[in-house]
């Protein structure tokens, strides 16, 4: 019971209204924090108050009331959202494909030889069956891509994960347990094969050192030109299915 409540007492949430419209905003208590300070995600959007004290998490809902314009601006720059759903176009593997109703395949969800998406069924069940779908194109792509790397170097990854991270496409822990972000899926190939290639590095160097970039780029010889496309394009990639905070 005291976890809960400390836990209570280090987060809260509020409505602030900005632009017209109430936006939801997270006030987290972080001891190592200087000042108080708001936060947007670029992907996200979600409005977050830093504070460094108890005494200024109780003001910081007030903190961030004189930041909404600033706010504001933040926010409008977020890529809008994009559902899972017939009639959506969306990037599989860097490529944009339509998402149709189909009659009843081989499973609920199946690409055409063309490569458009067919999702079967009622519409209100196609957004869970293409994220489902995704997910497991996703863990399918990234699993052999990553064993195949792997194995270039002599390595061998413990566990391979999916999920659906905010800030990171990739980790890969000092237990050789390698963690991705599905919506990897909506990017081209060697994109994928970057962000493979620097966590199976890891497998090897748990560093950014001078052997791990060599290791890298053993695996993906070109580096500057996937950086580049996720650091221009990788905020745009969380506006499909956007991601619902706890």
């Amino acid at each position: 019971m005291r976890q809960s409540v400390a836990t209570r007492r280090a987060s809260k949430r509020e409505l602030l209204r900005i632009d017209g419209r109430a936006v939801e905003v997270t006030m987290r208590l972080n001891p190592r924090a200087r000042r108080l300070i708001v936060k947007v995600h670029p992907s996200t959007g979600e409005v977050t108050v830093v504070a460094p004290s108890q005494r200024a998490l109780d003001r910081a809902l007030d903190f961030a009331r004189g930041e909404t314009p600033w706010i504001a601006r933040q926010l409008a720059r977020v890529p809008k959202t994009i559902p899972l759903a017939p009639g959506a176009y969306i990037p599989f593997l860097g490529v944009e494909r339509p998402i149709l109703m189909g009659e009843s395949g081989i499973s609920p969800v199946w690409q055409d030889e063309d490569g458009t998406i067919r999702v079967s069924g009622r519409a209100e069940h196609a957004p869970r069956r293409l994220l489902d779908f995704l997910k497991r194109e996703a863990r399918r792509t990234l699993e052999a891509r990553s064993v195949a790397f792997a194995a270039r170097i002599g390595a061998r990854p413990r566990r391979i994960a999916v999920r659906d991270t905010a800030s990171r496409w990739g980790s890969c822990s000092v237990t050789k347990s390698i963690s991705y972000s599905w919506r990897l899926i909506f990017a081209p190939s060697f994109v994928l094969d970057y962000v493979v290639a620097h966590e199976v590095a890891h497998l090897r160097e748990m560093n950014h050192g001078p052997r791990f970039w060599r290791l890298v780029r053993s695996l993906v010889p070109d580096i500057d030109v996937p950086q580049a496309w996720l650091k221009k394009n990788g905020v745009a990639l969380h506006r499909y299915a956007a991601r619902k905070r706890d």
